[in-house]
This record gives structure tokens, sequence and C-alpha cells, in this order.
């Protein structure tokens, strides 16, 4: 299951399993986006539209994923939202949308999809966080504070779950050219940017390393600054 797949690093990493030979639920709020890579990836790929900030939606699509394809043995967390601009401008709603979306989203996924990895003995859970999620800078902390709190939850899960076989690894990507943050982008070169096909390619390297280990963190920069 990769939640945040209708478009940007959810899409990539989507595309990225497809081609390691999984069947996946996609998870997004857009139901033609999905539907679109769906499409694309053939028999390879199911479309389950569900807004991560509602549980019952995550549920639902956890439910339809296990009657369709089995069990979850793969969950990728990369939905997410942004926000830039001063706490002091910032609304409550403003807050609740990031947090709800990009940590609670996080957890209720991770809460749902544990018992089936728990029953199995085995499963991987990658959540992406950010650089925002070490580093705080102004004019992002509403978007710092979700992604602390991803890197937090993430290495508190790995350590209640590795006792069951589960792997739990944080991604921390740098400045990465999506359409997400448009205002941290301007003025940087993007094609020097982190593209969305370099997390995917990192999560294949969670993937594939062999079972007796796991990487609980990994941070990823460009290699030259955009």
């Amino acid at each position: 299951m990769v939640t945040g797949a209708g478009r940007g690093i959810g899409r990539a990493i989507a595309v990225e399993l497809a081609g390691m030979g999984m069947r996946l639920a996609l998870v997004a709020r857009s139901p033609d986006s999905l539907r679109t890579l769906a499409g694309q990836l053939g028999r390879a790929a199911i479309a389950t539209p569900a807004d991560v900030r509602v549980a019952g939606e995550v549920r639902g699509a956890l439910s339809r994923t296990q009657e369709e394809l089995g069990p979850v043995s793969v969950l990728v967390n990369a939905a997410g939202v942004y926000h830039h601009g001063r706490v002091s401008e910032a609304s409550e709603d403003d807050f609740d949308r990031v947090v709800d979306t990009n940590l609670k989203g996080t957890f209720s996924t991770c809460r749902l999809a544990l018992p089936g990895m728990i029953s199995m003995g085995r499963g991987d859970i990658i959540n992406i966080a950010s650089i925002a999620g070490k580093v705080g800078t102004a004019n992002r902390a509403l978007y710092c504070a979700s992604k602390f709190g991803v890197v937090g939850f993430t290495q508190a899960l790995a350590e209640e779950v590795r006792e069951h076989g589960i792997r739990a690894t944080v991604v921390c990507p740098g400045s990465t050219n999506t359409r997400f943050s448009p205002k941290d982008v301007e003025g940087k070169a993007r094609e020097r940017m982190l593209q969305p096909e370099d997390i995917a390619h990192t999560v294949r390297m969670i993937l594939t390393q062999e079972p007796t280990s796991f990487m609980s963190e990994i941070i990823m920069r460009p290699t030259r600054k955009p």
C-alpha cells in the first residue's frame, strides 16, 4: 500500500514497486489520478481512494486491499501536505490540515496495517518525512512540527515492532523537484534537486536489504546544492 500515490514522490514509489513485481494498492484523495496510474500499471495496481486524515476511509481502503490483494506486507506513507508562512499568521485550520495529514495519517495507516503484519511475522513500513523533520527553519514551523513527529513516531514504532520481524524506516529527503513546496524552490536549479525517482530508488534499496538488518533512518540530499 502506497499513500500519496497520485503524484510526486508517492507516484514514483508506486511505479518503482510495480517494477519490482509487487501488486499495489494506490491511496490518495484524487480518484482520477489514482485510476490513471492504475491503468498505466495494469494488473499490478488497484486504486483505493481515501483521505488519510479519516481513519474510516483508511480502514475501507485497507479492507479492499486485503480482499483483492491479500495481507499488506509493505506500507509506504508518502501522503503529505505543505504549509509556508509565519506562525503568527497561521490558523488552527492550517495546523490541523498539516498535522492531521502528515502525522495522524501516518499513525492511522500504521495502526491499521500492523495487526496483519504481526500475524504474518514480517513486514516493512517506510514513512517519508523530510529534512524539515530534522532541522527547523523559518516559515515552515507547521510542516516541521508534523515531520519531526513522523521521525519520532517511526523511531519509536521501530522499537515496538522489530520483535515481530517488522522493519520500520523513516526517509528524510532534502529539496525535491515536485510541485509540493513551490515557495521553497523559487530560484533553485530544479535539475540539481532530488528527483522523486531518487526517493523511489531508496525505497527499493530498503526493501531489498537482507532480512537480518534494517535501516532505521535515511537522510537524503542532492549531490550538488540547488
